[in-house]
């Protein structure tokens, strides 16, 4: 069983950077593909951005491309996501997730059962 735990949300203005963490335990990180999706009030969930095993491959939505980074350090069981110039519509909660299946990633589903695993979330809010 891995548990996953979100942290580095916070308020935030406009145009300044956050930096999220997901730390894993009970498990191996690199036995898992990595994604970030975001849910904001009254709206669906979006997948944001996605790591292969390795950290050679990485996946972006349109809305985050260019201003966001996914990263991994499997030594340390950890995910990050490196957000910069930050949007009023970026203000959701962000979940880490995990899978066992690339194919869930590449697709960018946020569909809950094709994930193994999903972190509580830490919320995200830019005021403008």
């Amino acid at each position: 069983q891995v548990h996953l735990v979100e942290s580095g949300g916070g308020l935030v203005q406009a145009g300044v950077s956050l930096r999220l963490s997901c730390a894993a335990s009970g498990g191996t990180l690199s036995s898992y593909a990595m994604g970030w999706i975001r849910q904001a009030p009254g709206k669906e969930r979006e997948f944001v951005a996605g790591i292969n095993w390795s950290g050679d491959r990485t996946y972006y939505a349109d809305s985050v491309k260019g201003r966001f980074t996914i990263s991994r350090d499997n030594t340390k069981g950890t995910v990050y996501l490196q957000m910069n110039s930050l949007k009023p519509e970026d203000t959701a909660v962000y979940h880490c997730t995990a899978t066992r299946s690339l194919h869930a990633i590449v697709v960018f589903t946020t569909r809950s059962n094709e994930y193994d695993y999903w972190g509580q979330g830490t919320q995200v809010t830019v005021s403008s």
